[in-house]
C-alpha cells in the first residue's frame, strides 16, 4: 500500500513560561531565518525531557523528540500514551495547527481534523450556521455542504436544536455536531483526538462505526488518539506508544495496548518481599501469587485449569474487623469483577500473627488472555479504613485449552467463559 503520512525526524520544542526571545531584534531574526530562509531556529537550545511529573531543569522542553514512522493508506493507527506524552502535539503538527521545530511531515490528500471540542464553532451562531462555517474551515465548498447538510444533521442527532445558538448546546452536542462535519468531509486522512470521550455511548458507537466505514470501506487513513483502550482495539489495526515526547513502541494494536497497560513491567504472577513495601497500620503483605492448582508459579496456566491465588501477610496489631478484597481486571484495564472472603470464609477478628489465604478460581471460568489483580486490605471499627492498596499488583496470562487439530481456534467473546449444565428433551 502507498504511504499516506510520513513523519521524518519530527521534534517540537517549547519554551516554558515565555513565548518570545525577550528582544524584538531576536524575534525578527528568528522569524526571518525560519519563515523566509527556511533555516533552523537560531535560538533553538538543548531542552529537557517532556516529563510533566518532574520539576524543570531547563526553560526549554521537548514536547516531541525524534519521531519517525510512516502510515500506509487505509491504516487505522491508535496513538496512545499518558497525559502530556505528546499525542495532541503530534496531531496538531500533522493538521498544520503549528509547525515542527525540526523534521518534515509529508501527507498525501485532504486532512479532516477533530482535535478539540467545538474547534471553529462560534457560540452565537446556530448549529446550521456553524456547519457551514466549520465546513468552510475544513475545506468544504458551499455546494458540498448543501449536498451533505441533511446527512450531517441526521448523523449528529441534533436536528431539533439545529437552529439554536451553539452556546446553548451541551459539550456532548457540540462534539456530535463537530464530528459529523469532519466525518462527512470525505478526507483522505481523518485525525481524531479524544473527543469521543465527551459523547454518550450511543454516539461513540456510531462514531466508531463511521470511522470503520471510512477506513475499511473507503480505504482512507485514520489517526485516533484515545485513553479508552477498548475503543482503540475496536477501531485500530496498529498502535503507537508515545512517552515523554518520544516514540517507544510501534506494532499491531493488541501487542501495543498490552505493552501500554503493563508499562515497563513483565507479566509477573508471583511476588514476595523480605522487606514488605505494601503495608499500613499494622499490616504487611509478605507474599502473593496465582498459579495452576497444586502447580508451581512457573507453570503455564490454561483456561481449563483450576487456579489458586495465594496471599501471605503479617498483622502486628489487633484487627477487630479485617478483610481483603481483590479486583480482577482484563487486558484493557477494565475491572470485570471483585472477590473477597469477607465474613463467609474466615473470622473478621484477627490477633497479631502471620496469616495465609488461598482462593480457588474454577476451571473454564476465565477466558484466555491477560489479566491483572488490584489488592486492598480493610479494617473497620466505626468507619471502614483502607489499610493498604496496590493497583496491578500481580498480572498473569491464561492460555487456551489444548484443542484437537481442526477444532475451533478462535476466542469466545467476553472475559469469562462459565460452563453451565444444559438439559434437552424431545417434546414431540
Amino acid at each position: 500500500m502507498p504511504t499516506t503520512i510520513e513523519f521524518e525526524n519530527i521534534s517540537k520544542q517549547y519554551r516554558l513560561g515565555l513565548v518570545s526571545t525577550r528582544t524584538l531584534n531576536h524575534d525578527l531574526d528568528r522569524w526571518w531565518k525560519v519563515n523566509v530562509l527556511h533555516k533552523e531556529d537560531p535560538y533553538l537550545k538543548i531542552g529537557s525531557e517532556n516529563d510533566r511529573a518532574s520539576a524543570a531543569d531547563s526553560e526549554y522542553v521537548w514536547a516531541l523528540k525524534n519521531i519517525d514512522f510512516k502510515v500506509e493508506q487505509g491504516e487505522v493507527v491508535g496513538i496512545i500514551g499518558k497525559n502530556g506524552a505528546g499525542k495532541s502535539t503530534l496531531l496538531k503538527l500533522l493538521s498544520r495547527v503549528t509547525g515542527p521545530t525540526t523534521g518534515t511531515i509529508r501527507a498525501k490528500g485532504r486532512i479532516g481534523s477533530l482535535l478539540e471540542v467545538g474547534t471553529g464553532f462560534h457560540p452565537e451562531m446556530t448549529g446550521r450556521e456553524n456547519i457551514y462555517l466549520n465546513g468552510a474551515i475544513l475545506g468544504m465548498t458551499k455546494q458540498e455542504i448543501n449536498r451533505k447538510l441533511d446527512e450531517i444533521v441526521d448523523f449528529s442527532g441534533c436536528e431539533r436544536y439545529i437552529d439554536t445558538p451553539v452556546k446553548r448546546y451541551s459539550s456532548g452536542m457540540t462534539v456530535r455536531l463537530g464530528f459529523a462535519v469532519a466525518a462527512h468531509l470525505d478526507p483522505e486522512i481523518l485525525v481524531v483526538d479524544e473527543v469521543l470521550a465527551v459523547g454518550d455511548a450511543e454516539f461513540q458507537k456510531k462514531a466508531i462505526g463511521k470511522m470503520q466505514d471510512v477506513s475499511k470501506g473507503e480505504g482512507r487513513t485514520v489517526l485516533f488518539v484515545s485513553h479508552n483502550m477498548t475503543s482503540v482495539k475496536a477501531l485500530c489495526n496498529r498502535g503507537v506508544i508515545l512517552q515523554n515526547g518520544m516514540l517507544v513502541d510501534d506494532g499491531d494494536v493488541d501487542t501495543i495496548v498490552t505493552h501500554y497497560l503493563r508499562g515497563d513491567n513483565d507479566v509477573d504472577n508471583y511476588k514476595t518481599w523480605d522487606v514488605p513495601n505494601i503495608k499500613g497500620n499494622g499490616f504487611e503483605l509478605l507474599e502473593i501469587g496465582i498459579r495452576r492448582k497444586n502447580g508451581d508459579f512457573t507453570d503455564v496456566m490454561r483456561m481449563d485449569h483450576e487456579l489458586e491465588l495465594l496471599m501471605r501477610y503479617k498483622l502486628t496489631s489487633v484487627k477487630e474487623n479485617f478483610w481483603i478484597t481483590l479486583h480482577m481486571k482484563n487486558e484493557q484495564g477494565n475491572k470485570i469483577f471483585s472477590f473477597s472472603g469477607f465474613d463467609r470464609c474466615y473470622e473478621h477478628h484477627h490477633e497479631p500473627g502471620e496469616y495465609e489465604q488461598t482462593c480457588i478460581i474454577p476451571a473454564n471460568f476465565l477466558n484466555w488472555g491477560n489479566y491483572a489483580i488490584d489488592f486492598m486490605a480493610f479494617n473497620q471499627i466505626n468507619n471502614i479504613e483502607l489499610i493498604a492498596a496496590e493497583s496491578d499488583l500481580i498480572s498473569f496470562s491464561i492460555a487456551n485449552r489444548q484443542i484437537a487439530i481442526g477444532g475451533y481456534m478462535g476466542k469466545e467473546p467476553g472475559d469469562v467463559t462459565p460452563v453451565f449444565n444444559f438439559e434437552e428433551k424431545r417434546l414431540k
